[in-house]
């Protein structure tokens, strides 16, 4: 559901199962550098989050080390399959408990299909004193394995893309990753690129 480590956050499928049944799980990551969205957050990041899943519907939350506090995300949805097409929506809230940045609202709609997935974010941002900004952003996902890449940006107020291309892996139930970030210079001023590493680690209860 927000690192590079472990989860995506609504905005990305859930994977569901058609039995009913209660799953809480938790993750623990670091990343060498923190990118969301293609735009730099901060070097070197820890982060630790908490999920609840019930039959389709989930709940969680997430946090992060940005440098000035904590960035602190709450997220809820549902999502499911309809033959071979999988639906989702949500809501996820991004705060802070410094003077990082502002607080970011979302309604998450995603679809997939096979090794393709489309997720679209409807946000608003508060943007301290100044006027509210809204925002869409669309990210266009393909999977194969081990590897991930990704074409995505925004569009309103916002502006901008990046492309990511990443690989994941576990190794003896640690998970890892590698994960390269082209983004342009709509997206942070100038053209900017990353190589990040992931380690992190999810438990079930």
């Amino acid at each position: 559901m927000k690192t590079f480590v472990i989860i995506a956050l609504v905005c990305a499928l859930v994977p569901l199962s058609s039995a009913a049944q209660a799953d809480w799980s938790a993750n623990l990551g670091f990343a060498s550098e923190y990118y969301y969205r293609g735009i730099f957050q901060e070097s070197t990041s820890a982060s630790a989050g908490l999920d609840f899943e019930n039959n389709g519907f989930f709940v969680g939350t997430w946090a992060g080390d940005v440098g000035d506090g904590l960035e602190v995300d709450g997220y809820f949805g549902y999502g499911t399959d309809v033959g071979e097409i999988r639906f989702s929506i949500g809501y996820t809230g991004y705060f802070y408990t410094g003077d990082f940045d502002d607080r970011y609202q979302e309604i998450n709609l995603g679809a997939g299909f096979g090794i393709v997935s489309l997720a679209i974010a409807i946000g608003k941002y508060d943007n301290f004193a100044g006027p509210t900004q809204n925002y869409t952003y669309t990210s266009l996902t393909v999977e194969k394995g081990d590897f991930h890449g990704k074409l995505a940006g925004f569009s309103q107020d916002f502006d901008g893309e990046y492309f990511e291309l990443g690989y994941a892996t576990t190794i003896g139930e640690i998970d890892v990753g590698l994960i390269l970030i082209l983004s342009n210079e709509d997206l942070v001023g100038s053209n900017d690129e990353a190589i990040i590493f992931t380690i992190g680690k999810s438990f079930d209860f």
